[in-house]
């Protein structure tokens, strides 16, 4: 069984390059509806598909305690509602520019995953965290501002994309630290059934009180396919393949294979959109992912 081992990182990455192919590739082609209309769309469906199984495990439902709900609503209000709109924002916002910057500040997730987890759960934080912290911000302002003046005046949005591509990476670190909360009453795959519910739920609250719902009707058969794709890879596919994956490796590994999802992210967007990032941009990537896979060896550190 060991010789074979490789087959669990390799689902990891499986599943990075799965959403970075959702980030160039698949959610742009939405780009003609509101955000929230999207959001709610791709989890919805997904929930519907999802409800025959949670059916089949309703018994685990009663199981979950008032504090393990409330922790799974806030897993589904940051990771699966503001985490989801904002990346989705980015992506928009950029209108098929440097969308691999957009992701790539996604990475910082584990930065404000062990922070929160530090104030909020109160684990130990060793002192090299901060540097790498430090190392990590370095390499997101050079993506972020590739002049290395902000300027908003220049009329580029990726800064602001970007931007939104850090608010997602705080709203996912977030919910990874609530997950820890939730998922002590239950598996994994109703924690995942509890998550698209609710989130759908919080979504189509966003979607009616904005107007997104008036779209529904003017969703083309190609979006239709585009949001169907979405849900059948980078959607529920990818996440059983990472976690698949992610049950059998060491964090440090899997960090490593996650880097499917940045690297991927910049080959989709040269070769379908022919560009790519500039020279203090590719810098800053290297230092920031450098910076990722060393906080993410901490982190394995400290849950061993």
């Amino acid at each position: 069984m060991k010789k074979h081992l490789w087959i669990f990182p390799a689902m990891i990455a499986l599943a990075a390059i799965l959403w970075g192919l959702d980030g160039v590739v698949l959610r742009p082609a939405l780009y003609s509806l509101p955000v929230a209309t999207v959001v709610f769309l791709e989890h919805a469906i997904a929930f519907v598909i999802m409800v025959p199984f949670l059916i089949y495990e309703r018994k685990k439902l009663g199981r979950i305690t008032k504090q393990g709900y409330f922790y799974f609503f806030l897993v589904a209000l940051f990771g699966g509602a503001l985490g989801t709109l904002a990346i989705t924002k980015g992506l928009f916002y950029v209108n098929f520019a440097n969308l691999s910057a957009v992701i790539l500040m996604q990475k910082v997730q584990p930065i404000f995953a062990i922070f929160l987890a530090w104030l909020i759960l109160k684990e130990r934080l060793p002192k090299k965290f901060f540097v790498y912290a430090i190392l990590a911000i370095i390499g997101a302002y050079a993506v972020a501002f590739p002049e290395l003046v902000p300027n908003f005046d220049t009329g580029d949005k990726t800064t602001v994309a970007a931007m939104f591509g850090l608010l997602a990476a705080l709203c996912w670190g977030a919910s990874t630290v609530f997950s820890k909360g939730a998922l002590k009453d239950t598996n994994f795959r109703v924690g995942t059934y509890i998550r698209f519910g609710l989130t759908s739920l919080i979504v189509l609250i966003i979607m009616l009180s904005t107007g997104g719902h008036t779209a529904i009707p003017t969703v083309t058969g190609t979006q239709w396919s585009y949001l169907f794709i979405i849900i059948f890879s980078s959607g529920g596919v990818a996440m059983f393949l990472y976690y698949f994956g992610l049950k059998h490796t060491k964090a440090s590994v899997s960090t490593i294979a996650e880097l499917g999802l940045p690297l991927s992210a910049v080959v989709f967007e040269y070769f379908v959109h022919g560009k790519l990032m500039n020279t203090t941009q590719f810098i800053g990537a290297a230092i920031l992912l450098f910076a990722i896979v060393m906080v993410s060896r901490l982190k394995a550190a400290i849950t061993q």
